[in-house]
């Protein structure tokens, strides 16, 4: 393990644009769990797709219900050794900018300035109709009073999460910044994600093309591992310190 470190800071040394992807493993450490993992949310609760929530009071109502459960826990986050690290290798001008899958803003509260959120964030959310947008903690005591379909005080129209709900499309802008930083690095980073969900998790492929090393950090195998020049199957904030320390 020790020669990995040493070959993923020798990576790092010589880069001089490296990109992070990181998706739900990197923020496991900061107690939110996967939602795809035993248990998660998706396991208890059924995806409202975003024409559902749309249409559907109803629906509306089962989608706040889940996330009446989920805001708290991303609230109460704080970042970890993985997130730091990443802060840490920006201050030192290393690190270019953060792509990430996930919405609960601990890249940012870490220090990494330029973040790409692919998924959006769950820390705010806006009105359908007219855009007013509310941070997360008061539209949560709304829920948290049984207002399970907030509506704006505005114009009346639906609240939502800025999230990519599944059956929305992305921005794109986002995934176009996505795939530019991504052909553009030298070294791409990829912590936590396990490389399913698409357009996403193409990113990684694109650096490898454009001739960019990869270190993988993940604990399970992903679908291209193949194209990794390092795989580390241990914890992310565990690895992540383990890299800077043998820099």
């Amino acid at each position: 393990m020790k020669e990995h470190y040493r070959q993923a800071a020798e990576l790092v040394a010589r880069a001089h644009r490296i990109v992070a992807f990181t998706g739900a493993g990197i923020s496991t450490e900061s107690g939110l769990a996967d939602f795809r993992s035993a248990g998660g949310l998706w396991e208890r609760h059924r995806i409202v797709t975003y024409q559902e929530f749309v249409a559907s009071h109803e629906a509306r109502i089962e989608y706040w219900s889940m996330r009446r459960e989920l805001i708290p826990a991303i609230l109460a986050a704080k970042p970890n050794g993985a997130h730091k690290a990443l802060a840490e290798l920006e201050r030192m001008g290393k690190l270019q900018t953060v792509i990430t899958q996930n919405i609960d803003g601990l890249h940012q509260a870490a220090g990494s300035g330029d973040v790409i959120e692919l998924h959006g964030t769950n820390l705010t959310a806006s009105c359908l109709d007219c855009g007013k947008m509310w941070p997360i903690a008061e539209i949560q005591e709304r829920l948290e009073a049984d207002d399970l379909d907030p509506q704006c005080d505005r114009c009346g129209g639906a609240i939502k999460p800025d999230t990519v709900s599944f059956g929305q499309a992305m921005a794109q802008w986002v995934m176009n910044r996505a795939f530019e930083v991504a052909d553009g690095c030298d070294l791409m980073i990829m912590i936590g994600s396990s490389l399913e969900v698409q357009p996403a998790a193409a990113i990684p492929g694109v650096a490898a093309r454009a001739g960019a090393k990869l270190i993988f950090v993940n604990r399970t195998e992903t679908p291209y591992d193949r194209i990794a020049d390092l795989i580390f199957r241990r914890g992310c904030g565990e690895v992540m310190r383990g890299i800077l320390a043998a820099g």
